[in-house]
């Protein structure tokens, strides 16, 4: 290689190498929650609207059957915030020492029964879902949805012989969105997300299994900060109005 040549190449090696450091420098940190699956939309939102709040911070977001989520905590999945759909699946977390501080329920959700557009199978009620011809799908019982679900199931009598658990609500819906089953026990929040591409059914007894849902900021959290700093953003008033348009009910509250 001649001299020059030589010179070229590594003052353009070493060009690269400032404008990678300067990349890197200018990097902010990432914070890395782990969400149920049923937060998918609200937590989207409230994560653009942080970073906005927060440059260069970036948040990434692993969404899933709470179950699930809790096990890879436990088992060392590296993750900064965990969001549960209900309080159980976080005390587990706590009991294994994987939360720093004291968990907050910041929004509850209930369920509905959501079939096709339109209702076609006239579903009226929950006593329907038992009648033999209706291909039902349920939520796994290990997830917060199937938990709830059969709690709702248990007290009202019903008995139903259902074609398949999901692993998490996300999955119950769109069984129902492919028509592969014709209803289903979901949130009232995957309801409202899924707009018209389906229909939903309220009933009475949703009313004895409302999910609380807790979020805390995890023991070894990569970014103890910026996650304490989420974690307060998403209990914030501006956090609690993108979780009410998202259909959440309040902490305490009987209607969102």
């Amino acid at each position: 290689m001649r001299p020059a040549a030589a010179l070229a190449s590594v003052g353009a090696t070493l060009l690269a190498l400032a404008l990678s450091g300067c990349s890197a420098q200018e990097t902010g940190p990432t914070v890395t929650v782990f969400a149920a699956a049923s937060l998918k939309e609200s937590f989207t939102t409230l994560g653009e609207e942080f970073e906005e709040r927060n440059p260069g911070t970036e948040v990434e977001f692993s969404f899933g059957g709470s179950d699930t989520l809790a096990a890879g905590i436990t088992g060392g999945a590296p993750a900064d915030v965990f969001a549960s759909a209900d309080e159980a699946t976080m005390t587990r977390v706590t009991r294994a020492g994987g939360t720093s501080g004291q968990p907050q329920v910041f929004a509850r959700n209930r369920l509905r029964i959501v079939t096709a557009p339109g209702n076609p199978d006239c579903v009226r009620s929950l006593g329907d879902l038992a009648r033999p011809e209706l291909k039902v799908v349920l939520c796994d019982a290990a997830v917060p949805c199937g938990a709830a679900a059969r709690t709702v199931l248990e007290t009202a009598g019903v008995r139903v012989r259902p074609v398949s658990y999901e692993q998490d609500v996300k999955g119950a819906l769109t069984k129902v969105r492919l028509k592969e089953a014709d209803a289903a026990l979901v949130y009232a929040t995957d309801v409202r997300a899924a707009g018209d591409a389906v229909t939903g059914v309220e009933f009475p007894e949703a009313e004895t299994a409302l999910n609380s849902y807790p979020i805390a900021v995890l023991e070894d959290a990569p970014q103890p900060e910026e996650a304490e700093a989420f974690v307060e953003f998403v209990r914030s008033a501006e956090g609690r109005r993108v979780l009410r348009a998202a259909g959440f009910m309040e902490p305490g509250a009987d209607r969102p």
